[in-house]
């Protein structure tokens, strides 16, 4: 089933808050952009924050082949059986166009964060037990224990927030056969100045969070890069930023280590909720 995920997911995909709005105002808008990142040749959407089936149902109906993730769906805001309530539906009704990615979030934005991995275990047998396959989950893991989890209870990971050297570190636990589909932030902008100011402006959100931090200091970076809204070091090691050159060489660094798919997402300084189409457009012309 792995090696069919990996080509129905394709090499590319878009990673997007915006695309998982609940505004009943914006559902025309929201289904026509994900059938234009069809057209485009996209082969997944990844809906980012706790996204779920719910929010990915009509965007699946928009389109006719395009597979849609969640990324992530936090354990600790969804129980197993309505998950799967969700998913066998959504499985009936599309069949293969679905994969639930999970993940433990953070102890800063979950009051009852507790025993992370152990919580993920758990949750992962209540999902055993309510009939969602292994083979159509993945996990975002990020440290070698959930990396191992995911090999073994699900079809692959999705880390966020990563480098070329984790996708290699994670390679090299999964294997082989699992997907591997990292999230990549994508700055189109060719000033150096410019662009390393809209990737801090991103990753000051996810600095005060330990499991990110945590995952920077085990693969070589240090306190010093992680003050004043990151290093130039960690910035430019995180994000593919520059010419369509530059994009292009960070891009392949991240196959080169080991992945099997990218889920980009663009960053231009817009509400994380925009849709940048254009970018979209722009992006998917440079990887043709």
């Amino acid at each position: 089933m792995t090696t069919a995920l990996k080509e129905t997911v394709g090499r590319y995909g878009i990673w997007s808050v915006g695309l998982r709005s609940e505004d009943p105002d914006r559902r025309g808008e929201l289904a026509e952009a994900a059938a234009e990142l069809e057209e485009l040749g996209y082969g997944a959407v990844w809906l980012g924050g706790n996204s779920s089936a719910a929010n990915a149902a009509p965007l699946i109906e928009a389109t006719s082949k395009l597979t849609f993730g969640t990324s992530i769906q936090s354990i600790w805001q969804h129980e197993p059986d309505a998950t799967a309530t969700a998913f066998g539906e959504l499985e009936a009704a599309h069949p293969g166009r679905f994969l639930l990615g999970l993940g433990v979030s953070h102890a800063k934005r979950e009051e009852q964060y507790s025993r992370p991995y152990s919580a993920l275990v758990e949750h992962l047998d209540g999902l055993d037990a309510a009939g969602v396959p292994a083979d159509r989950r993945l996990l975002a893991a990020l440290g070698p224990k959930s990396l191992r989890l995911a090999r073994d209870r699900a079809a692959g990971s999705i880390p966020y927030l990563v480098t070329p050297e984790h996708t290699a570190h994670a390679r090299e636990i999964l294997g082989e056969a699992p997907l591997l589909a990292p999230e990549l932030g994508v700055v189109l902008e060719t000033d150096p100045a410019r662009a390393r100011a809209l990737a801090r402006e991103f990753l000051g959100i996810y600095l005060p969070l330990p499991n990110y931090t945590n995952n920077f200091l085990r693969h070589g970076f240090t306190e010093d890069d992680l003050k004043d809204g990151g290093s130039d070091r960690l910035v430019d090691a995180l994000f593919a930023w520059g010419d369509e050159t530059a994009i292009r060489a960070k891009i392949d660094a991240f196959f080169e280590a080991g992945a099997d798919h990218l889920a980009l997402q663009v960053l231009d300084g817009e509400p994380r909720d925009a849709l940048p189409r254009k970018a979209w457009r722009d992006l998917a012309s440079a990887l043709a």
